[in-house]
């Protein structure tokens, strides 16, 4: 039997036009998307012949558990499909690429990571603040706004002393804990 191949994609922070060609491309050739709710739906065109199974990914109304997505991701690939995880910013900041990365490993399937522009970046950036600063900022921390046990991160209080600029990610709950 033929294994296919994952991709897993980096959609961009927002709106469609942010994701890289090289993403673009892969949805352009892929047998399935498996896509968060957190990604423009007009990508989704772009793999118009294409399966299309959305796994949520929402704030509260996660709609597919993580194993379940690793089970779909393998089951698809072991049917000789090539498949484009279609994730919101970037797969590896805060998007659970890793762990999808070490499922894939772990049956043997092929993949490859297509980064996107995370919102860690971009969204302060189309803000007009920049990240780094040479004359005020050397450094940028991403941080989680909440751990998987829904708690904040254990030492939240030295990210406070840090010299350089704090990004928290997915702490709107948690906002004013964090400040």
């Amino acid at each position: 039997m033929n294994i296919g191949k994952v991709y897993l994609v980096g959609a961009g922070c927002g709106d469609y036009d942010l994701i890289t060609l090289r993403g673009q491309n892969c949805l352009k050739k892929c047998d399935v998307v498996v896509y968060d709710s957190l990604t423009d739906k007009l990508l989704l065109e772009y793999a118009d012949n294409a399966e299309k199974i959305c796994v949520g990914k929402r704030a509260g109304k996660h709609s597919e558990k993580q194993e379940n997505i690793n089970e779909i991701l393998i089951a698809k690939a072991n049917e000789g499909k090539t498949v484009v995880r279609l994730k919101g910013g970037d797969p590896f900041v805060f998007g659970r690429g890793g762990e999808e990365v070490q499922a894939l490993q772990s049956h043997n399937i092929p993949y490859e990571v297509i980064p996107g522009i995370s919102s860690a970046i971009a969204v302060p950036e189309i803000a007009g603040i920049p990240v780094t600063h040479r004359n005020l900022s050397r450094s940028v921390h991403i941080i989680t706004g909440h751990t998987a046990q829904d708690t904040l991160p254990k030492n939240i209080r030295e990210y406070a002393k840090l010299d350089g600029t704090l990004v928290f990610l997915m702490g709107l709950r948690k906002l004013p804990e964090i400040v």
